[in-house]
């Protein structure tokens, strides 16, 4: 009889939390504000607790389910029609990087570390820091990229100015060949930190990279937020000093 209990419960409690996610809007299926986070995890675990607890009558658990419901709905509904309101319970967008340049207060504030850009880089596609004009950190944790101008637009005298320019390494002595697969930068510098394995990988070392960054106005290692190299020897520096590309 306990199994047919529990059983009842469960299927019952799915159709209650079915239909209150249904009523709360398809917008909590496409993400989740922190707002929209904590009701939710709150149904849930009043969910669990009726089922586990035979001995709790149901409507104790679906009157405050439906009472977060209806609080969810009516903050929503005052959101819509007041923007200080859903500015404070949804917050504001993060310019993470803006004209070609890394934030670090706002990454230090959103506690957004270099890993976390590079991977959703990754996931919008975009392989190289230096190619990202914005990258615009949304409420949902979501990263939105605005890409630079590509060579694709530039005239035939700055193509022929781009082909003409010297890159940083010399065709010879660029990425070996075992890496020359890789379309992803290689970090040479994170956080003031110089990453010498990926230097080692390179066989380059710190002499090298600091003469390279003196080129670029930069002489202390930790004035380096983020230096990147990528396949075809394009160096890529952010660091208090603006470098020369």
């Amino acid at each position: 009889m306990e199994y047919w209990s529990v059983l009842l419960r469960t299927v019952l409690i799915y159709f209650v939390v079915f239909l209150i996610m249904r009523f709360m809007g398809k917008r909590e299926i496409g993400k989740l504000s922190v707002f929209d986070l904590v009701i939710s995890v709150m149904i849930a675990e009043i969910a669990v607790i009726v089922i586990e607890d035979l001995d709790r009558a149901m409507w104790e658990g679906i009157l405050p389910m439906v009472v977060l419901l209806l609080i969810q709905i009516g903050m929503a509904f005052l959101a819509l029609k007041n923007r200080k309101l859903r500015l404070w319970f949804d917050g504001k967008p993060s310019f993470i990087i803006a004209k070609g340049k890394l934030n670090r207060d706002v990454m230090r504030k959103q506690r957004y570390n270099l890993d976390d850009l590079l991977l959703q880089l990754r996931e919008n596609k975009i392989s190289n820091v230096a190619d990202v004009e914005f990258a615009i950190l949304e409420t949902t944790g979501k990263l939105s990229v605005v890409e630079k101008e590509g060579d694709g637009d530039k005239g035939m005298e700055e193509q022929k100015i781009a082909a003409e320019e010297k890159p940083i390494i010399e065709p010879q002595s660029q990425v070996p060949a075992r890496f020359r697969f890789e379309m992803l930068p290689i970090p040479l510098i994170m956080d003031g930190k110089v990453q010498d394995e990926n230097l080692a990988k390179l066989d380059k070392t710190r002499f090298w990279l600091k003469n390279v960054l003196q080129e670029q106005g930069v002489h202390d290692f930790k004035e380096v937020f983020l230096c990147t190299i990528d396949h075809k020897g394009k160096l890529f520096v952010d660091s208090d000093k603006k470098p020369r590309f």
